[in-house]
């Protein structure tokens, strides 16, 4: 049935259910109905979170930038009280809910609007939640006309004029549905195939090792648990594709219709199909939007010059619609319900009446960041690329040797020792690593989009708006045709997507290296906890031995026991590589005959001096507002006891390595095994326990991936002057990164010093 074009509709005093009403399109459409409609009641249905129930949710709501305006207006007061009046809460979710049976409307927006979820997941909200709404109502006896917003995009890959009707596929999705379900299951089981979980291990322990056992395992659960999320992910891609549509999400939503159809095609049903759905053009206020939607991550990553090129086709019609045409056309359409048993399809968008190519939207954007681009720290601002639209294959080939070369970049960089120059060299590739990532997920899942050859035809839509009087046009109209990309693009689009990010790098003052402490709180129950080497010396455990070695030893026979260690470096660093444990042992066997007393004299006559001149000044400072602060500091070190004796008094705790002696002389073993890598984490979760330390709120600070264990065990991580392994791992979790002592030497510096004799300057 199409409109009268003389007869506008409203939704009077209608009881209207709303589902999605936290979601970007269901908020609009909520402001829409409390501030335009004001004689209409509505249901929202919202899910409890844990420790928020839904009227919290809800309330919350209320203080969210699209009711601005309406607060504004209003008065924050009698904005609650008009929304405790008209809006009532049901808390839960389409798969356990009791509606009331007075619904006049249902505007249905809930589903979930990634494109690749995993194949269950994907079902379960966007087939199995409309099931489940349909069975409510029937439940609750409830008569509504609904409202099913869905997608343009569920036409498919296809080219050419796609009309607003039924769509055309025969795919039963109950079927589908019952096979998307049962799919993990399957995916669960061959996780845990031999082959799988081997190759789950290997990786683990070849990235691992050096944080200890447990954290390989942890590691290799977790390649497993993302084994099973990718392979679910590429099961609805794979099904999806294989049935003609370019993703999981548009393949849920078009099944997700014909279920709409089949459960209650009979009675009142109506199916809007907006496209691309971006900010406001008018209401609530010009560019308003909640998050990031499907083309504002790409016009971010242009702005920052990380998007050279993308594989779209430059004539193809990115169908771009503001939220609030897709409200005001949604909530027309509320008004106006079709016969029964003739279900009415809509699409909301803009490529029939106003089309925008692709090329259109890149030059609108470029000139954009031209005008106003992107700051970049201390650099001055970022220039955007220019794009030549090379096609497909070519993007591909540049995005595939761009992978390889980065990743064998990394591959060589995590070989090298830690040092300033390491750490910058790991940023620059993480940074390119991070942008190709991006460049990577949003080709696969957008080429479809930026490559289409399809027009969605609007005329039903078109006619509705028609209803309109020309005096309500501007408050309640949908009509594409008025949008000026130029002006929506660069003066309301953009800079609304770009406002926070823009803050960011104002933020980061330019990026410097060095990241400033934070300010730490007066409490006396969290502790700090150092590690020694790299952290608060610049030495190491080869050095402290030869400093002791050397200056026991005449002159003319340091050649031969630095040639000696020479020889036998190469042992340790293999076992460096598989163990810190293991090299601790080896190394420390070193002082096998060696007198505990005359080490004891040695190190507070001479070698403490040597030491104290290694101490990073950044790190004692630290340590000292720790202790100003009321912290416990507690330094954990593989070294020997008897090296650290000197800064025992920065702590109130010390624990190191202690050597077994027989009659005072050393074994070259310990006497116990030495903290290292998760035993470090132990040690610190049982002192904890005695002590009564909040490890939430302590910290920890280190310089080696196998210190991973003992920083996770704090909510305040630091890696200090870190290798490029936890360089790498604390740019993943976004640690705090601290460049202590830059004036100083890397590990691998020193000991090339030791080992060609510079010590000998002492």
């Amino acid at each position: 049935m199409t409109p009268d074009r003389h007869e506008f509709h409203r939704l009077g005093s209608s009881h209207v259910l709303l589902t999605g009403a936290t979601g970007f399109l269901g908020q609009a459409t909520l402001e829409k109905l409390l501030s335009s409609h004001p004689e209409t009641r509505v249901s929202v249905l919202i899910r409890p979170r844990p420790n928020q129930p839904a009227q919290r949710r809800f309330d919350g709501l209320l203080r969210k930038p699209v009711f601005r305006e309406l607060r504004e207006r209003l008065g924050e007061e009698e904005l609650r009280r008009i929304a405790a009046e008209r809006v009532t809460v049901i808390e839960g979710d389409l798969g356990e809910v009791t509606l009331p049976g007075d619904i006049d409307v249902v505007v249905h927006g809930a589903s979930t609007v990634s494109f690749d979820p995993p194949i269950d997941e994907a079902f379960r909200t966007n087939v199995s939640g409309v099931v489940t709404l349909y069975e409510a109502l029937r439940k609750a006896g409830a008569d509504p006309h609904v409202v099913h917003v869905s997608t343009a995009y569920v036409a498919g890959v296809r080219k050419g004029v796609v009309p607003e009707a039924r769509l055309d596929h025969t795919v039963d999705w109950r079927t589908e549905l019952e096979g998307a379900l049962a799919t993990r299951a399957d995916v669960e089981r061959d996780s845990r195939r031999p082959e799988v979980l081997r190759k789950s291990v290997s990786r683990a322990q070849g990235e691992h090792r050096k944080a200890g056992p447990q954290s390989v395992v942890a590691a290799a659960e977790e390649a497993r648990q993302e084994w099973v999320t990718d392979r679910l992910v590429d099961y609805g891609r794979a099904r999806a594709q294989s049935l003609g549509w370019p993703d999981v999400y548009t393949f849920t939503k078009a099944l997700g219709e014909r279920a709409a159809e089949e459960l209650w095609g009979e009675r009142r049903l109506s199916i809007v199909r907006p496209a691309i759905v971006e900010s406001s053009l008018r209401h609530p206020h010009p560019g308003w939007i909640d998050g990031y939607k499907m083309a504002d991550p790409l016009i971010i990553a242009y702005g920052r010059g990380i998007l050279p090129e993308f594989p779209g086709l430059p004539d193809s019609v990115v169908d771009i619609i503001p939220v609030d045409h897709v409200v005001n056309a949604t909530l027309a359409v509320a008004a106006a319900p079709p016969e029964r048993g003739t279900p009415a399809y809509f699409h909301v968008g803009s490529g029939s009446r106003n089309p925008l190519p692709f090329r259109g939207l890149y030059e609108n954007v470029r000139d954009y960041f031209r005008k106003h681009p992107m700051p970049a720290g201390e650099r001055g601002h970022i220039r955007v690329p220019q794009w030549r639209f090379p096609g497909s294959r070519q993007v591909e080939m540049m995005l595939s040797g761009s992978e390889r070369a980065t990743a064998m970049a990394e591959r060589a960089l995590l070989r090298l020792p830690a040092s300033g120059k390491t750490r910058e060299w790991m940023t620059a590739v993480h940074r390119q690593q991070t942008n190709l990532d991006f460049l990577r997920r949003y080709a696969d899942l957008y080429q479809a989009y930026t490559q289409a050859e399809v027009i969605y035809d609007d005329s039903r839509t078109h006619a509705l708006h028609r209803t309109i009087p020309p005096e309500l046009v501007d408050e309640f109209g949908f009509d594409p045709s008025v949008i000026d990309w130029g002006h929506y693009l660069q003066e309301v689009h953009s800079p609304s997507v770009t406002e926070l990010m823009r803050g960011f790098s104002r933020g980061r003052g330019g990026g410097s290296r060095r990241s400033a402490a934070p300010a730490l709180p007066e409490r006396t129950d969290i502790a700090a906890v150092f590690d020694l080497e790299g952290t608060i010396v610049a030495s190491n455990l080869i050095e402290s031995y030869l400093w002791a070695r050397l200056s026991s030893l005449p002159r003319s026979q340091w050649g031969g026991e630095l040639a000696d260690l020479a020889r036998s470096l190469p042992r340790y660093l293999r076992a460096e590589r598989r163990d810190r444990g293991d090299f601790v042992r080896a190394f420390l066997r070193r002082y096998e005959g060696a007198d505990m007393a005359q080490l004891r004299d040695l190190v507070d006559d001479t070698l403490g001096d040597a030491l104290l001149q290694r101490v990073m000044p950044e790190a004692v400072r630290r340590i000292r507002a720790h202790r100003a602060a009321g912290h416990k500091t507690i330094l954990i070190t593989g070294t020997v006891d008897v090296f650290v004796r000197p800064l025992a008094g920065l702590f109130d705790e010390v624990v190191a390595s202690r050597m077994h002696t027989r009659d005072g002389v050393l074994t070259g073993y310990l006497d116990s095994p030495p903290l290292v890598d998760e035993a470090r984490a132990a040690w610190l979760r049982r002192h904890a326990a005695d002590t009564g330390i909040d490890l939430d709120g302590s910290y920890a600070y280190a310089d080696s991936y196998s210190d991973r264990p003992l920083l996770e065990a704090v909510g305040n991580p630091g890696a200090v002057n870190p290798d490029p392994s936890l360089y790498r791992h604390a740019k993943r979790k976004h640690w705090r990164i601290y460049e202590w002592g830059a004036h100083t030497r890397g590990r691998g510096d020193v000991l090339m010093d030791t080992i060609t004799g510079t010590v000998s300057a002492r």
